[in-house]
């Protein structure tokens, strides 16, 4: 398959999905894997579309319903495929006063000790005078979570709080 990264961002509405799926379908196109999610007032697509047909071709397809609902899209040819999702083993959680650097501080961290993020989300909570950012991270290693957690007990003060936990997955 000839997979592209179809990236559609735009304000908040609803029916995105239900319009830009549907002009997909019926454009040909096959969808792979896909995030899509709210951020801050806006609507973010990320989604595998593969159709065997150029990205000129894509664009002609996305570009009608794009413009009606005023979203911005971008396209890139990806190399992969289905079938390859790596399933997390741990998560980490963060609560803390909002400051610069503190996802770079986590995520450099995790990196050190061979966490290989998959999936991260984060929030700004609490007002803006006394700010409150929540992190969620997924990801995998080999290490234990003894060794996660030392290296993240590094950032635990009385203004953050970082939790690490083992995630079950039952498959069968």
């Amino acid at each position: 398959m000839k997979w592209q990264m179809l990236t559609l961002v735009g304000e908040d509405q609803p029916g995105i999905v239900a319009q830009v799926t549907d002009a997909l379908f019926r454009g040909g196109y096959t969808l792979g894997e896909a995030s899509m999610l709210r951020l801050g007032g806006n609507f973010t697509i990320m989604m595998m579309v593969d159709g065997g047909q150029s990205e000129q071709a894509l664009s002609a397809c996305i570009a009608p319903v794009a413009d009606k609902l005023g979203l911005r899209f971008h396209l890139d040819p990806i190399h992969g495929g289905l079938h390859q999702h790596r399933v997390p083993n741990f998560q980490v959680r963060v609560n803390g006063a909002d400051r610069a650097g503190i996802v770079a501080q986590v995520t450099g961290l995790l990196a050190e000790s061979g966490f290989n993020i998959l999936e991260l989300d984060s929030d700004v909570v609490g007002s803006q005078d006394e700010p409150v950012y929540i992190m969620t991270i997924q990801g995998y290693t080999e290490e234990t979570i003894e060794t996660l957690e030392t290296a993240l007990g590094q950032l635990e003060t009385d203004e953050i709080d970082v939790h690490v936990s083992a995630i079950e997955t039952l498959i069968g």
